[in-house]
């Protein structure tokens, strides 16, 4: 069978690249089709990415499309209609807030569409930005958004089968599109080999993520200034420059960090620490699980599904840094005996997660 995959776009990787990633291993002779990509981004990411025939939109080609795209968000369903799929079996669409589950595709063609989340700057969702506080933005998306609102309910009917990452995203699915869908977790990476199941040596606090609005990683650098506990931050992105200014003489930005200092950086971490709002899935924390850290998050959306509160970390019900503090100090009394228990019961729960549990539900809905 002749097979492509279609992605929203790779200008960025967090879990929903890495989705298409695990795709693209399970089906290495498939097309990949996006709305653009920069090649910077996918090469540090992707290590085949050289080998991939992929095909962008002809938006690829507007100058600046690639720091424009999400103000030219009103092109999406030119561009998604604009692919040609007549020549392919099945299709398989990974969608998120760029709707690539809006292709067109021949009555032949099984079309089955990935969803990581409907797109939230539609339906009331916290975005990446903070975008309402800004008149000008809000004018415009106020207007733009009421017809792609009306495209993307269109554009999900669609496909012949709809595939939720969670039971938070298929709650959503159910109330914006009517539509069913079945639930297949994506695949989380971590090393096979069991963690060492011991105190670390130091005392520090993890966080690894895109540094934007939803985030709300702000919060957590707050509570480490505030009560005064090691964080090391992983990751980037727009809110980047404003967490360094505010960051404490306990808080250490680390940005983007190879493998080796990856591995580095979580082996020795006591917990990892999540204040994300209304994630769908959240493939970070269940990558900490993966590694024997307990998880202290913010009690929303998917997060809700893999920590199990008091098992393998906590739930905070407050997105301030007290109630997140008063966790952590939960956390640093337990006993050796009772944090050891958590981070087993923390392995346990990621091994629900793995790319061979993925790959076998997939394949039930592709084959």
């Amino acid at each position: 069978m002749k097979i492509a995959l279609v992605h929203d776009h790779l200008l960025e990787f967090g879990g929903a690249e890495r989705v298409l990633v695990d795709l693209k291993n399970m089906f290495p002779k498939a097309d990949v089709f996006v709305a653009a990509y920069d090649k910077d981004v996918v090469t540090k990411r992707i290590s085949d990415f050289d080998s991939w025939n992929i095909k962008t939109s002809w938006a690829a080609r507007i100058p600046f499309y690639k720091k424009l795209y999400s103000p030219l968000r009103f092109l999406t369903p030119w561009i998604w209609e604009s692919f040609d799929f007549s020549s392919y079996d099945i299709v398989i669409s990974s969608s998120g807030w760029f709707s690539s589950k809006g292709i067109i595709t021949a009555d032949k063609t099984k079309h089955i569409s990935y969803i990581h989340h409907p797109p939230s700057f539609l339906y009331g969702y916290q975005t990446a930005i903070e975008w309402q506080k800004y008149w000008p933005v809000k004018i415009y998306a106020m207007i733009v958004n009421h017809f792609l609102r009306v495209w993307d309910y269109k554009a999900a009917q669609r496909p012949d089968v709809l595939v939720a990452n969670s039971k938070e995203t298929q709650r959503r699915i159910t109330k914006f599109y009517r539509r069913k869908s079945q639930v297949v977790y994506p695949a989380v990476h971590f090393p096979k080999k069991e963690p060492a199941y011991s105190k670390p040596k130091e005392k520090y606090y993890i966080v690894v993520s895109r540094l934007g609005f939803k985030k709300h990683v702000d919060v957590i650098v707050k509570a480490a200034n505030q009560f005064g506990f090691d964080l090391k931050v992983v990751g980037s992105g727009r809110d980047e420059a404003f967490l360094r200014k505010i960051a404490g003489p306990t808080v250490e930005m680390l940005g983007y960090v190879d493998d080796a200092k990856f591995d580095e950086i979580f082996n020795g971490a006591t917990a990892f620490l999540n204040a994300a709002v209304e994630e769908e899935f959240g493939i970070a924390p269940v990558e900490a699980m993966g590694r024997g850290l307990p998880v202290i998050a913010y009690a929303s959306g998917g997060l809700l599904e893999t920590v199990k509160d008091g098992k393998n970390g906590y739930l905070f019900r407050d997105l301030t840094p007290e109630s997140l503090y008063k966790k952590i100090q939960k956390l640093e009394k337990l006993t050796h005996k009772e944090y050891i228990a958590m981070k087993k019961t923390a392995r346990k729960e990621s091994k629900k997660y793995t790319f061979d549990v993925f790959s076998a539900e997939m394949r039930k809905i592709v084959l």
